[in-house]
């Protein structure tokens, strides 16, 4: 497993308490396909269009309009730009990253007897569905203290299960509450160790305690940095039927590399307060497969086509670890006492299932002879059929039932046009896509734009684009305790560069 190296103790535990929350179904439902500098140069909309090999991706009926073979590769860089405003305090941070985001090849058999299937093609191409990487910062003054994260999870549980028993040891105990009671008890088990809150008595069988953070302002100021990437590798059928109608298949395997970090920091002056600082620290590493298939059509009418396609639901396999760390410093006796309680142990979570939604899309477009084009493709996915498998899990259950009330059904709208003079042509497009909450306040919806150019040299082209996305949310720090959110405005630029070549 990844990152077991950086542990000077590598105990490995079974938590039998889940961690994945509807964040988890939408990252992995969420599909935001890169590609080659022509298909973003026109926000993606190649549903009826093909010849170009991330449109295999939209519409699997595409690869069976290239005339000759033909490979690309593509590289892009990437631009995050977050503003995040909390307790009307606005910082702004980001993330640069050089990606691969396209690569791949159509091979093209054309059928030399008077059949009326005309060519059959083979297609193999990776598009990156998702850059993961990010950096935000969130600071303000709240006025909900982390402390009630932990003292909130410690209700019900023990005190003796919280307290270090003859020979036991931080990781020792840590281990065994993950083994036994689940994460909840392990955030429980941090914040006694660290002094954040006291039990009401000290019967071991005492199960209520109360925080030793006074109420007031909190000063806080919460990282969250993430890297990674979720991917797509297609193995493609085509097949072209007269001189009108193209048909295709995809067969994906998906692919999720994901890793998040996130620390919270906060201090305090209040009255009551013996615990002053705070410093928690949470990590997550993801690895996944997946498997889906896509089926798909492309008419041609004179200068007119359409296209339609059918998205497979995804499914997935995922694995799961996390690292905790809790830093604390309070007053005691006039004397400032800071506590590290540092478990070193990976939680290695069961591996579990998840089912994203499968998806339509209709297209069409007009050709304008060899000047230019203009294409428009609308797509649809349910996202409350996001499911956490086994789905008789309790923990499943509740998240599953979460999904269905607060996530729906969403649209996705792409406009793209080119214009070619003589071997150059100039690109634009505009995409819009629709929260995938019912109340389009947690995630708004995203809205953008894109340019691009490219030139032939007959064996050879070159290919350039520029996408902006823009996307506003409301982020919530925990699920627990601590529930207030941020603002944030998300600004995505990507430039991509393609070069691509007629085998």
């Amino acid at each position: 497993m990844k990152r077991i190296s950086f542990l000077l103790i590598t105990v490995l535990c079974i938590a039998v308490t889940e961690a994945q929350n509807i964040t988890d179904g939408l990252r992995y439902a969420t599909d935001n396909t890169t590609g080659t500098a022509r298909f973003n140069g026109m926000s993606g909309a190649f549903g009826a269009l093909g010849g170009d090999l991330s449109a295999i991706a939209i519409n699997p009926a595409g690869s069976a309009v290239f005339l000759n073979n033909n490979g690309t590769v593509s590289f892009s860089v990437l631009d995050r730009d977050n503003t995040a405003t909390y307790f009307n305090s606005s910082t702004e941070s980001g993330e640069n990253e050089l990606s691969l985001s396209q690569a791949g090849f159509v091979f093209v058999f054309n059928n030399k007897s008077e059949s009326p299937w005309k060519k059959f093609t083979i297609g193999l191409n990776y598009n990156n569905t998702q850059n993961l990487d990010d950096d935000l910062f969130i600071r303000g003054n709240g006025n909900t203290s982390i402390a009630n994260f932990f003292t909130e999870q410690a209700q019900g549980i023990p005190l003796e299960l919280l307290q270090l028993q003859n020979g036991e040891s931080i990781s020792s105990l840590y281990n065994f509450l993950g083994e036994t009671q689940g994460v909840p008890a392990q955030n429980a088990f941090l914040g006694y160790q660290g002094f954040i809150f006291d039990p009401l008595s000290d019967d071991p069988g005492n199960t209520n305690y109360t925080s030793n953070v006074g109420d007031g302002t909190f000063n806080q100021q919460y990282s969250y940095l993430t890297q990674g990437y979720t991917g797509k590798y297609t193995i493609n059928f085509g097949t072209q039927y007269g001189d009108n109608f193209f048909f295709g298949a995809n067969l994906n395997s998906h692919a999720i590399d994901f890793d998040r970090s996130t620390f919270m920091f906060e201090t305090n002056n209040n009255a009551g307060s013996t615990v002053n600082e705070i410093g928690f620290e949470n990590n997550l590493s993801v690895l996944g497969a997946g498997f889906s298939a896509q089926f798909g059509a492309i008419a041609k009418f004179d200068s007119f086509r359409v296209g339609l396609t059918l998205d497979t639901p995804t499914w997935f396999e995922i694995s799961e670890e996390t690292t905790q760390y809790l830093q604390t410093q309070r007053t005691e006796d006039n004397q400032t006492i800071t506590e590290i309680v540092d478990p070193r142990v990976i939680n290695v979570f069961a591996n579990y299932n998840l089912r994203t939604p499968g998806k339509i899309t209709a297209s069409t477009a007009y050709i304008f002879g060899k000047s230019g084009l203009i294409s428009l493709d609308y797509s649809y996915k349910d996202f409350s059929n996001i499911e956490f498998r086994p789905s008789s899990d309790p923990a499943f259950v509740a998240q599953n039932t979460a999904i269905q009330n607060q996530l729906g059904g969403a649209s996705t709208l792409r406009l793209g046009g080119e214009y070619r003079i003589s071997q150059l042509s100039l690109r634009g497009g505009y995409s819009y896509q629709q929260s995938p909450y019912e109340n389009e306040e947690t995630i708004g919806d995203t809205t953008g734009f894109s340019l691009g150019l490219g030139y032939n040299f007959g064996n050879y082209n070159l290919d350039l684009s520029y996408n902006r996305y823009e996307q506003d949310r409301n982020q919530q720090l925990y699920t627990i305790g601590l529930t207030d959110v941020a603002n944030i405005n998300t600004v995505t630029n990507t430039i991509a560069f393609t070069f691509g070549i007629n085998l």
